[in-house]
């Protein structure tokens, strides 16, 4: 569709949104913003890693039990969910925040900083919410305390997912979304359709991007083992280097994007995060493994590149006198936004945030596990600003560093647009 016509029924759609709104007050904002803050730094203080967020799930089921909430624990192993049930017959819609840490030492000079210390793949770790999990949660705190004042008025269901395993369930157990859908969690509760919002240390504070359609990449990982000839590091010739040999392969990877992907079509990517072989400066190993993530934003293409990875990685080692056993693990589909939702709450964002200062946004080749839930209901997932107004885009801080930094004072935009995104929708579609 035209862009020039979009936007004049997005107006549209807007006036009529617009009308029929429940709009919330700024008195109703403000009185939760300092809880939404205090959560916040709570949850920051106090990170949890993937599938342990044991405390994180208490510290969310008692806040909610304060609001008069109904809740159920347990899910998916720590997971925590509210149910409100409306005053008025409608739909189900379910909101959505992930709970969980990330295995990195903070740096940031802040009151709240995470001192917390745990073991991760056998290696003492800080523990950080270095993806900005902790605001999501504490967002969606605030968004049930508003929602639940204003229950009897609701014409239909709202169902609070506190997700926990977003960046991955540990090696050999199952988590996240997909074991929440697994588990039944969207059809028990009826749910019609899904939002949720993630935090974006380098978006504008005050700001909502968003996109029509695929919006972050599926996410599967590659382990490749190559299996050579163990030798003196005096004498290579009489072996063969697993390791020199990986170092091709590596290269040899990368010309998959470069070489052989139509990335006029849609980005992606093949990266290496860690190769392993080798005890010893003069011994040549008999083993090296390498892992690493790959990012495709097409079905078609993410099959053409897998298998081009094992073809290259077979193939150099072949060249090389050795062997290499390519193993990939299918990870996150692609986040896809339903178009028909999308453009339905569009006038939601514009009143919310204010036209200006919400923008159509390229795909990302980040992923998220929402894509398990969006698969399955319709879906639509949007970022939502952190980056204070005075740091320029190039010196925001990055997700998954030790140096990740969100401004407060974004929070309560994100609690605003999921209340009206909640109130709109249910508005529209309930009896």
């Amino acid at each position: 569709m035209n862009f020039k016509i979009l936007t004049f029924f997005s107006i549209l759609l807007f006036t009529v949104a617009d009308i029929n709104a429940q709009t919330l007050t700024d008195a109703e904002l403000s009185a939760v913003e300092s809880s939404v803050i205090e959560w916040r730094r709570h949850f920051h203080q106090n990170p949890e890693l993937s599938n342990r967020e044991f405390e994180t799930a208490k510290y969310i089921n008692a806040r909610l039990k304060e609001m008069g909430i109904k809740t159920e624990t347990g899910v998916a192993h720590t997971g925590v969910i509210g149910y409100i049930k409306g005053g008025k017959k409608g739909p189900t819609v379910a909101l959505r925040a992930d709970i969980d840490g990330l295995p990195v030492i903070e740096r940031v000079d802040v009151p709240f900083a995470s001192k917390v210390k745990t073991t991760y793949l056998d290696k003492e770790v800080g523990v950080m919410h270095a993806c900005g999990h902790d605001t999501h949660t504490a967002m969606l705190l605030g968004t049930a305390k508003l929602l639940k004042a204003k229950q009897k008025e609701l014409k239909g269901n709202v169902v609070l997912i506190f997700q926990p395993a977003e960046e991955g369930a540990p090696i050999g157990e199952e988590g996240g979304a997909k074991l929440m859908v697994k588990e039944g969690v969207l059809k028990k509760y009826g749910v019609d359709v899904i939002f949720g919002q993630h935090i974006g240390a380098g978006t504008k504070t005050g700001t909502i991007d968003y996109r029509f359609g695929g919006l972050m990449a599926a996410a599967d990982q590659f382990e490749i083992k190559v299996k050579g000839k163990q030798a003196h590091g005096s004498r290579p010739w009489s072996g063969v280097d697993p390791i020199t040999i990986s170092a091709q392969i590596i290269m040899g990877l990368q010309t998959i994007i470069s070489r052989q992907t139509e990335l006029t079509k849609e980005a992606a990517v093949i990266s290496v995060g860690k190769i392993d072989g080798g005890v010893r400066n003069n011994i040549i190993p008999e083993e090296c493994t390498m892992i690493g993530t790959i990012r495709t934003l097409d079905v078609d293409m993410q099959k053409i590149i897998h298998e081009k990875i094992r073809t290259t990685a077979t193939n150099i080692a072949k060249a090389g006198g050795a062997e290499a056993e390519v193993i990939i693990r299918i990870g996150y589909p692609v986040t896809y936004n339903s178009k028909e939702l999308t453009q339905k709450m569009l006038p939601t964002l514009f009143r919310s945030a204010g036209e200006d200062n919400v923008r159509v946004v390229p795909a990302r080749t980040g992923a998220e596990d929402f894509s398990f839930f969006a698969n399955e209901v319709p879906g639509f997932f949007y970022f939502l600003g952190g980056r204070p107004a005075d740091v320029e885009p190039q010196n925001a801080s990055r997700h998954h560093t030790p140096d990740f930094y969100i401004e407060e004072s974004g929070l309560i935009l994100g609690v605003k647009t999921m209340t009206n995104l909640t109130l709109d929708y249910l508005k529209m579609e309930g009896n």
